[in-house]
């Protein structure tokens, strides 16, 4: 299923953590320093090692663009680091000195997270670099981090086994003991799953520990308590303590082990772990099993001109052209841009001196027009119920103002929830009335699609 393909043994000390972004590896150590390297040879970039820590470094993260990298340490500090070239951004000073264990930025980079051993959470303005709120854990010190996908919230973990639930303004929201001896590691999938007793939309996080366990649960935003961190299941198997644990970008996979640190690459099938050998493996899986399922279905959503410049680097990484991410990024090729390349922007402009490269990329972007013209119309998102996310066939209006597919709206209410399933504020009544003139709109653009479907 996973194939080692390479070993990584710069450090000179134990590992504590590894990150990816689209185009390169970050690894962080006991040795005071960051290493990065680049995803198509896995060569070390010029300016790396990255040296400014006085002690231990103990997590290194990547900002979603890839621009910036957070490292954090035992020294008190995290810094935060341009890829580009190497250059220190910041030193942000954690409150009272206090070692940091844990960064995370948030998925909109508005926001970046450093965890203390103290049990001190500062929130960054991930723009300015500067404290933006703060607060403290209950108990224990800080190891674990972790956004939720649409970056409302985070998740901490504890060394006293708790995990904490914040939203963006640094309030606690949740707080469960989950874990006897300690939490180690904790991520959030990217993909919102649904919680079949109420049929919501929640999403899904694993949390492992000293208790040779892990935990997967789900957080659901509830009428009557506001959030809800419910136990799902516990994995077995380890037989000693579960260091770390990581989703895959498509959330179909979880990795544990007993290394000191896991990572997927966002959208390459590829995992790297670290451990106390001070070595760095990557492992490939079959591609079959891959993303490339995941750009494929992407593709229909998205008209291709409205990609962002990392919708394009998943798209490269998918045709097996992971040579040409560093160019495409440097010239910030979004999707307007990559239909617009010729034969000759690709010589002159991208300066891809290979021709087979050259035709290899010309004949792919061919097919994806061709791909494009054959994928239907996508449906309308006024039209979908936003509780199912599906064409809906007698839609209601709620109390809310919003309008629901009735089937799922009286489900939802029949399970006892007297919330929005929009706003999560209070329904002031539970009356549902048809929504006519919307049903008629749908049945119009329904024959639409019939009409043209028959004409092509």
């Amino acid at each position: 299923m996973a194939t080692l393909i390479h070993t990584l043994a710069d450090h000179t000390d134990d590992i504590n953590c590894c990150a990816f972004s689209s185009s390169c590896l970050a690894t962080c150590s006991l040795d005071k320093t960051v290493r990065l390297y680049s995803l198509n040879d896995f060569t070390e970039l010029p300016y790396s090692p990255l040296k400014g820590h006085t002690y231990a470094v103990h997590c290194c993260c990547f900002s979603p663009s890839g621009h910036a990298l957070a490292s954090c340490s035992t020294d008190g500090t995290t810094m935060v680091w341009d890829t580009r070239d190497g250059r220190r951004l910041a030193v942000l000073e954690q409150p009272g000195g206090s070692p940091v264990r844990v960064c995370r930025f948030s998925p909109e980079s508005t926001y970046l997270v450093s965890g203390a051993a103290d049990g001190s959470v500062v929130l960054w303005n991930a723009q300015s670099l500067k404290l933006y709120r703060s607060g403290n854990a209950k108990d224990g010190s800080l190891v674990a981090c972790a956004f939720s996908p649409n970056g409302n919230f985070f998740v901490t973990g504890s060394s006293c086994g708790d995990l904490t639930i914040w939203d963006d303004k640094m309030r606690c929201l949740y707080n469960e003991k989950t874990h006897d001896l300690g939490v180690t590691c904790c991520d959030i999938s990217s993909q919102p799953v649904s919680d079949g007793e109420r049929g919501s939309r929640c999403f899904q996080m694993a949390s492992c520990g000293q208790d040779n366990q892990i935990k997967l649960w789900l957080i659901l935003f509830a009428d009557s308590v506001g959030v809800e961190l419910k136990y799902k299941c516990t994995l077995s198997g380890h037989s000693a303590p579960v260091l770390a644990c990581a989703f895959s970008y498509d959330g179909q996979m979880l990795v544990s082990g007993y290394v000191t640190t896991c990572a997927f690459a966002p959208y390459i099938l590829l995992l790297a772990t670290g451990s106390m050998d001070k070595t760095v493996n990557i492992w490939q899986f079959d591609h079959k099993q891959a993303c490339s399922g995941n750009i494929i279905e992407n593709e229909s959503k998205i008209a291709v001109e409205n990609w962002s410049e990392e919708d394009v680097l998943a798209w490269l990484h998918a045709q097996g052209l992971t040579d040409l991410v560093g160019i495409f990024k440097m010239n910030n090729i979004d999707g307007k841009e990559l239909l617009n390349l010729t034969k000759e922007s690709l010589t002159n402009e991208l300066k891809i001196e290979s021709l087979g490269l050259r035709s290899k990329v010309l004949r792919k972007i061919e097919e994806l027009r061709m791909k494009m013209e054959s994928v239907s119309v996508a449906i309308p998102d006024e039209f979908l119920c936003p509780i199912t996310r599906e064409l809906m066939k007698d839609p209601v209006i709620a109390a809310d103002g919003y309008s629901y597919e009735k089937d799922a709206m009286e489900n939802w209410i029949n399970n006892k929830r007297r919330s929005s399933p929009m706003t999560n504020l209070p329904l002031p009544s539970l009356l549902l009335t048809p929504n006519r003139t919307l049903k008629m709109a749908i049945s119009r653009w329904l024959e639409t699609q019939q009409e043209h479907s028959e004409t092509t």
